[in-house]
């Protein structure tokens, strides 16, 4: 055999053997890998590589080599999942940093973390004064997790007794300009009911880039002509108005009315109105 296509064919065979190891082993971002997973993913590499332009070496001692290797680190991750006192002692565990507001000046030194380096981690987390800092802790991958003190944190919803909607994830139910049943069948919606909404736009599916169905069920699109304008959904704001005009209709034949158990009726009905309005109003405006 000529030595390119030896050399073509250990390439290729290696490629599709690292994609399957990374298929099998990698779930998470380069980013967030701890040192060991870095280096197993690197040496696993490195065999394969090596073994597509070293003719001299028998494939027989690469597939060993890559089956210590490989069988090593999927070994490491299966038993990983299996026990927390394996994990821990393999990847190590998360260190307090700070606590109840103080720096933890030992365990800095014994994770070899400069001041420098904890305040630019803490900058990643958009705090920029130490005071602010309730509690962080260093996991084993070398990012840092921050707690903010109490008055610190930002508002919610909770806090104020507010009730919001519940957040519902959006379906794509149009890519490319081509239709996703799945994501329609998820909804409850046809083909049927996309296409006429679609209409109702102007639109028509092979013009579309993307669309989404957001929580409230409306659509919005995106075309492949940018220039074109598309026309934003206008169910919500029509359902506000509507139960605007009722109220406003209502207090109105309050006053035009001379009758005094009518006028209380008509004043009743506004009344709940406005009660109705009050309840829907978050689910209209967010």
């Amino acid at each position: 055999m000529q030595g390119w296509i030896e050399v073509a064919l250990r390439s290729f065979v290696g490629f599709i053997l690292l994609i399957a190891i990374g298929r099998i082993f990698v779930r998470k971002p380069i980013g967030e890998t701890s040192q060991l997973e870095f280096g197993l993913i690197a040496a696993v590499s490195i065999i394969l590589a090596i073994g597509s332009i070293q003719l001299a070496i028998p494939i027989s001692y690469l597939l060993v080599a890559l089956l210590i290797w490989a069988g090593g680190t999927i070994g490491i991750a299966f038993f990983s999942l299996k026990n927390a006192s394996f994990r821990s002692t393999i990847f190590g565990k998360g260190i307090p940093i700070m606590k109840d507001g103080k720096i933890l000046e030992d365990n800095m030194k014994k994770h070899q973390l400069t001041t420098d380096e904890l305040l630019r981690k803490l900058r990643a987390k958009q705090v920029f004064q130490v005071a602010d800092v309730e509690f962080a802790v260093l996991e084993g991958n070398g990012e840092l997790n921050v707690l903010v003190k109490k008055e610190q944190q930002p508002l919610t919803a909770k806090m104020l007794h507010h009730h919001v909607p519940p957040v519902k994830e959006p379906e794509t139910v149009i890519m490319d300009g081509k239709i996703l049943h799945e994501p329609l069948a998820t909804r409850g919606l046809s083909q049927e009911w996309l296409k006429t909404e679609l209409k109702n736009m102007d639109a028509i599916v092979e013009n579309v880039f993307m669309a989404q169905i957001d929580e409230y069920g409306q659509l919005t699109i995106d075309l492949f002509d940018d220039i074109l304008q598309v026309p934003q959904p206008t169910e919500l704001p029509l359902l506000e108005a509507s139960i605007k005009k009722v109220n406003a209709d209502m207090e109105l034949f309050a006053l035009d009315t001379e009758n005094v158990q009518a006028k209380k009726t008509y004043k009743w009905c506004a009344e709940q109105m406005k009660q109705v309005h009050d309840m829907v109003s978050p689910f209209i405006k967010s």
